[in-house]
């Protein structure tokens, strides 16, 4: 059995964001619950030099359309990071998942070997597809995605395991 860019990217994106969309709706019922504004916690983080909750939803979808964008030869769209409710950032994740799922899979055909260049800050990253998809886009990915739920947890919403890692079928 092979196993393709594709079959990799492509599900881990909506497993872990369909997590992730999990994880804000608790947020906001526990803000309800508590009786406090949903904005503190969406503005939470773990550490002074972290991004706040809403940023790290922000980035892992950057994340992931970038890597689809990259490893597929298609145009990534441009998101503002405007976002400051839960149905917004639901929203984005939701306009996320619409682009990762409107790419075919044969765009992934050859990803393995191209050659992927990522402008940053502090200089260029050049990669081939493979190791781009295992060493950059999922780790960087599961990371804000953990630091949301991580966040959470740190301030009171009963979030467990179960929710980072979803159900089963």
């Amino acid at each position: 059995m092979s196993l393709s860019i594709h079959d990799v990217l492509v599900p881990t994106a909506n497993r872990m964001f369909a997590n992730a969309i999990v994880l804000l709706q608790k947020a906001e019922t526990f803000s309800a619950a508590k009786k406090i504004d949903v904005g503190v916690l969406l503005n939470s983080r773990l550490a002074p030099d972290m991004f706040p909750l809403t940023k790290q939803i922000q980035i892992a979808s950057d994340m992931i359309k970038g890597g689809v964008a990259r490893l597929s030869g298609t145009e990534a769209p441009s998101f503002p990071d405007t976002e400051a409710t839960v149905s917004e950032l639901i929203a984005r994740i939701n306009k996320t998942l619409e682009f990762v799922n409107s790419v075919p899979a044969d765009k992934f055909v050859g990803a393995e070997t191209r050659d992927i260049v990522v402008p940053r800050r502090v200089g260029e990253l050049r990669m081939k597809g493979l190791p781009y998809l295992l060493d950059y886009v999922l780790p960087n990915f599961y990371f804000h995605v953990t630091a949301l739920y991580a966040i959470l947890r740190h301030n009171g919403v009963e979030v467990g395991k179960a929710d980072f890692l979803g159900k089963f079928d």
